[in-house]
C-alpha cells in the first residue's frame, strides 16, 4: 500500500487541458461547479505567447483560481519568459506539456516528443522554475514510442524533480507519434495505472496526479488510494455536472449549486463578455451543452443552444430560452415543430 502523508491533505482534483474546449469561458462555466477543483489553460505555445496576443491569450476571470497555465514548448529561455509572463498574469502554476501526441507538435518539437530527452525537459524546466517562485509542474505520459520501460519513466521524473519539478501529472497511456491520431492516443494504448502507482511507491516524496479514463466518483476515490491527485478529462466537459458531484463526495461540500442556478448565471456572463470584449453568446453556450446530460429532456436543452448561431451574437436569452424548453411539458416532437 502507498504511503497516504500527501493524500490526508484536502483531495487533490485537476480538471485536464483541452485544445479547442477549455478556454476562459469554459473555465468560467466549471467554476461555478466546484470552487475546489484546478482548473487548466488549454495549452498555449510559446509562439503564442511571443509573437501573438498574449493578452488575449492570458486572459482569464480572477474568479477561476485555482488555476494553471500549460505552455506547448521546447526552448529553455522562451519557456522562461513565458512561464514569468504566466506568474506575472496571476496563474496559480505553470505547466510544461510532455503528453500531446499531435503533429502540429512534434513539428514544433514539443508535447510528447520532448519525453525521449529528459535532459532536455530538465533544462527547460530549470530555466522555468527559476524564472518564477509559482509551482511548475509537467503533465506527461507514462511513454512514447520505444521509450516504454518503467526504468526510464523513473528516470524521467528523476531528472526533472532534481532539476526543480515537484509535481507530476501522468497520463496512465503511452503514446505513439507515428500512426496514431491524438484520439486514437487517448484510446488505443492501454491504460496502466499500476505504472503510475509503482511510481508514487517507489518515489513518495513526489507528488503525482493521475489522469486517463477516469470518469466516476469510486474511480476517483479508488485512485486516491494510491496517489496523490486525480486529473479528470473529457468527463468534465461532456458530463459537466460531476463536479458537483465531486464537490459533495470528495470535497465534502453541500452547498452546490443546482444546474438551473447555474444556468441562469451563464445568461449574465454571456451578457458581459459581450459588454466587455464583443463576445458572440456562442463562444459561451458551446461549453454548457452537457448540463443536463442524463436527465429527462436535456435534448431540448441542447438542441436550442445549438441555434445560438442563427441568432444575434447578443442574444443572451437563448440560455433562457434552452431553459424553458427543457423543462416544458411539451413533447419532444411539438418542440421540434
Amino acid at each position: 500500500m502507498v504511503n497516504k502523508q500527501i493524500n490526508t491533505k484536502i483531495a487533490d482534483i485537476r480538471i485536464a487541458p483541452m485544445i479547442d474546449w477549455t478556454d476562459r469561458h469554459c473555465r468560467y462555466f466549471l467554476r461555478q461547479l466546484s470552487p475546489n477543483v484546478m482548473l487548466y489553460t488549454e495549452m498555449v505555445t510559446c509562439g503564442a505567447l511571443l509573437h501573438g496576443d498574449a493578452e488575449r491569450h492570458l486572459r482569464f476571470d480572477d474568479t477561476q483560481h485555482p488555476i494553471a497555465l500549460q505552455l506547448g514548448g521546447g526552448d529553455p529561455d522562451d519557456l522562461a519568459t513565458c512561464t514569468k509572463m504566466g506568474a506575472d498574469a496571476g496563474y496559480d502554476e505553470i505547466n510544461l506539456n510532455c503528453g500531446c501526441p499531435s503533429d502540429r507538435v512534434q513539428s514544433g518539437a514539443f508535447g510528447a516528443c520532448l519525453m525521449k530527452d529528459p535532459a532536455h525537459v530538465a533544462r527547460c524546466i530549470g530555466a522555468m522554475a527559476k524564472a518564477t517562485d509559482k509551482p511548475v509542474n509537467i503533465k506527461c505520459r507514462i511513454g512514447v514510442d520505444e521509450f516504454e520501460d518503467y526504468d526510464f519513466l523513473k528516470s524521467f521524473v528523476a531528472q526533472n524533480h532534481d532539476a526543480g519539478c515537484n509535481e507530476f501529472i501522468v497520463h496512465a497511456r503511452k503514446a505513439w507519434l507515428k500512426g496514431l491520431s491524438p484520439k486514437q492516443n487517448r484510446e488505443i494504448p492501454p491504460l496502466r495505472y499500476d505504472v503510475v502507482h509503482r511510481l508514487k511507491q517507489d518515489l513518495p516524496d513526489i507528488h503525482f496526479v493521475i489522469n486517463g479514463g477516469i470518469t466516476t466518483i469510486e474511480q476517483i476515490k479508488e485512485q486516491l488510494e494510491f496517489v496523490d491527485g486525480v486529473m479528470i478529462g473529457r468527463e468534465a466537459y461532456q458530463n459537466p455536472y460531476i463536479l458537483a458531484e465531486i464537490e459533495k463526495h470528495i470535497f465534502k461540500n453541500e452547498s452546490v449549486p443546482t444546474r438551473d442556478e447555474i444556468a441562469l448565471k451563464m445568461v449574465d456572463y454571456a451578457r458581459a463578455q459581450y459588454e466587455m470584449y464583443q463576445t458572440p453568446v456562442k463562444s459561451v453556450t458551446r461549453h454548457i451543452l452537457g448540463l443536463y446530460q442524463g436527465l429527462p429532456r436535456s435534448k431540448r436543452w441542447r438542441r436550442t443552444l445549438s441555434e445560438a448561431h442563427k441568432h444575434p451574437e447578443d442574444y443572451f436569452d437563448i440560455i433562457q430560452d434552452a431553459l424553458n424548453n427543457m423543462h416544458s411539458k411539451k413533447t419532444e416532437t411539438c418542440i421540434a415543430a
